[in-house]
């Protein structure tokens, strides 16, 4: 049995990326970095929608040498879509057609390594919505975009408590949390 995490990296109103800002917001973050490069040695199943794979495939087709590319493009990866086709391009990519909560329930129970997504907003609220995500995890970039955000990355999800397992600060400025998410049905105390 696998577990799923669902995994951002945020500016600290919320947008998963902003218009003229370059990736990680511009920031060196080397020990943020050096973390990643060592968690991305755990093999984990990789999923995304179609936009992310897109992105991401370009990304690594230009640059092959960047080592956080050529790990990912190491990874093993399940992309859900109905737009694509096959075969995909990038390295180790597995084209899932069918229904993607349903696919990840199987995934769970099938498969020992974790799952972990990268990307792929309304992937990742269907996911939650329908309570397969064991693990939420976010890092908040000391930056807000109010101007230039896009990418909301909450907007549309549902009512959600979060119970803290574990915090961490990068570089003196970032922030993981990560979290255990409940789904609720709304506001706590709206029903009774």
């Amino acid at each position: 049995m696998s577990d799923l995490m669902v995994d951002f990296i945020i500016s600290l109103d919320g947008y998963g990326a902003a218009e003229g800002w370059p990736g990680l917001w511009g920031m060196e973050v080397p020990e943020y970095l050096a973390w990643t490069e060592k968690g991305a040695e755990t093999e984990h199943v990789a999923l995304m929608g179609a936009t992310t794979y897109r992105l991401m495939s370009a990304f690594a087709a230009d640059m092959p040498d960047d080592p956080s590319f050529a790990m990912l493009t190491a990874l093993p990866k399940a992309v859900f879509s109905s737009t694509l086709e096959r075969p995909l391009s990038w390295a180790n990519s597995e084209l899932v057609e069918q229904d993607a909560v349903e696919a990840v329930r199987e995934m769970k129970r099938r498969e020992s390594r974790p799952l972990r997504t990268i990307g792929s907003l309304s992937l990742c609220r269907s996911l939650l919505r329908a309570g397969v995500v064991d693990r939420f995890r976010v890092v908040v970039f000391p930056v807000i975009t109010g101007a230039t955000g896009r990418d909301r990355i909450f907007d549309g999800y549902p009512d959600v408590a979060l119970d803290l397992v574990d915090s961490r600060t990068f570089d003196g400025r970032l922030q993981l949390l990560e979290y255990v998410p409940r789904v609720l049905d709304g506001p706590p105390g709206a029903g009774a």
